[in-house]
């Protein structure tokens, strides 16, 4: 099996590349996923909203983590989506329930958002 050539480097070639890599997969997201603007623009609300309110350390921390955790289950759901799409642009009941799961993934998360800011505000 062959891997990729980009597997042996190194130290601080492998954090640097890694790092642009990264920058890339968010421009790329942002660019072409319509769920992933609008969940970033929530997230430039939110996440300063969450440091003004008077709330303990935790409960700014818990606020904060929900909304970065919906941040990546939709990375992690578009690139799952370009990978079924990569593969087939056909309709598949398997691509389907991988598009749909990946959804529901994301679904999730932004209900553990509401739950969270809601124990954290009202609890």
């Amino acid at each position: 099996m062959q891997e990729s050539p980009f597997k042996g480097k190194t130290g601080l070639t492998r954090v640097w590349n890694a790092f642009h890599y990264s920058m890339a997969g968010l421009v790329a997201a942002y660019r072409n996923e319509d769920a992933f603007r609008q969940e970033a623009w929530l997230a430039v609300v939110l996440i300063p909203l969450a440091l003004f309110l008077p709330v303990g350390g935790v409960g700014k921390a818990l606020m904060i983590a929900s909304v970065l955790l919906v941040i990546i289950v939709e990375l992690i759901n578009s690139a799952l989506e370009a990978t079924v799409d990569r593969i087939s642009l056909d309709h598949h009941h398997l691509a389907k329930r991988a598009k749909d799961i990946g959804s529901a993934a994301v679904f999730i998360a932004l209900v553990n958002v509401v739950a969270v800011w809601g124990l954290v505000l009202f609890a």
